[in-house]
């Protein structure tokens, strides 16, 4: 048994791997968040703890880890003014002995192009590296799963507590926006189950974890992702092609846009961001900043992932 905090617990990607996690029935879970509870429609788990958490109050966290040996942050990045939330869970964890840790990442290896992001993860990755520069104080690993491949049903759910939302992929009327010339970007796809089981895996992995570590639950090109949409979705998909100095200056130059909805932004705040954050969504996708690597891949081979063909004929099964 290992006894586990979860920091972020009622995000919607927090409550994927809490779910998990108590499903094994082995672990102790300590489910922080900085609400008075879980959310309602969250059935009681067992073997969980739900604890309003001050994250501001670096004596009082580093109480609530004693004891624990692993700590995974789905904190919100962009929401973490200086990100002290996260780096006072980092010393907190150091000052009360946990082993291991699991940053704020659980997207690509590369930021480019999402200055809304790009700051707080880069800022907390050198956090980490200078924390451990004289001798390693504290292991941790980043957890980068690429795309979740479950946003490409939208608006149609595909998992217990993560929503989907729309991207410049959009399966249901057979359309997308793409960088020109980026047909042939990878880009990795991987169910958010897919990631909440390798976690599962990942704390009861008795060597030290990768320093990076990607998790490849599919990697397709970008055209490839098209052509199995206009598969699964029985007609060919209507693709826009944007120029990159358009795109760069913030200019989306297409004939519709995905209307991006996130719960760790306000429905104002996406209407002020929305050229920047599409842009750069597909600025992003068209660099190959959402292609992960495979470590995790290689630590549990027999661990079988969904692909993308896989999932989404499934997901699109029987829906006009």
């Amino acid at each position: 048994m290992v006894k586990i905090a979860i920091a972020g617990a009622s995000g919607n990607v927090g409550l994927e791997v809490v779910d998990a996690l108590a499903s094994t029935g082995k672990h102790e879970i300590l489910a922080l968040s900085r609400k008075d509870g879980p959310p309602n429609e969250i059935p009681a788990l067992s073997g969980v703890t739900w604890i309003k958490t001050d994250y501001a109050n670096l004596e009082r966290l580093t109480e609530l880890l004693e004891g624990v040996d692993t700590v995974l942050s789905f904190i919100v990045v962009h929401l973490d003014q200086d990100n002290m939330a996260q780096k006072n869970l980092i010393d907190a964890s150091v000052k009360a002995g946990v082993r291991r840790f699991a940053p704020s990442e659980w997207v690509g290896a590369r930021m480019d192009h999402m200055p809304w992001v790009e700051h707080g993860k880069q800022d907390i990755r050198n956090y980490l590296k200078e924390l451990n520069s004289e001798k390693k104080v504290l292991e941790y690993s980043l957890f980068q799963p690429g795309l979740f491949l479950n946003y490409f049903t939208h608006p149609h759910q595909s998992a217990k507590y993560l929503p989907t939302i729309a991207t410049p992929f959009d399966f249901e009327n057979r359309r997308a926006i793409i960088l020109e010339g980026g047909d042939d970007v990878p880009m990795t796809l991987t169910t958010v189950q897919d990631l909440a089981n390798i976690i599962s895996k990942a704390v009861e992995h008795d060597d030290e974890w990768p320093l990076v570590g990607g998790i490849s639950g599919d990697t397709v090109t970008i055209g490839e992702l098209i052509a199995i949409g206009e598969k699964v979705r029985g007609a060919p998909f209507n693709v826009e092609r944007l120029k990159f100095d358009d795109l760069k200056a913030q200019i989306v130059i297409s004939s519709w846009r995905p209307k991006i909805e996130h719960h760790a932004f306000t429905p104002e705040e996406m209407e002020a961001l929305e050229s920047q954050v599409v842009s750069g969504i597909v600025l992003a996708i068209g660099s190959g900043a959402m292609e992960a690597s495979d470590e995790w891949n290689k630590l549990l081979p027999s661990y079988k992932f969904t692909k993308a063909e896989e999932f989404l004929s499934v997901a699109w099964k029987g829906k006009d």
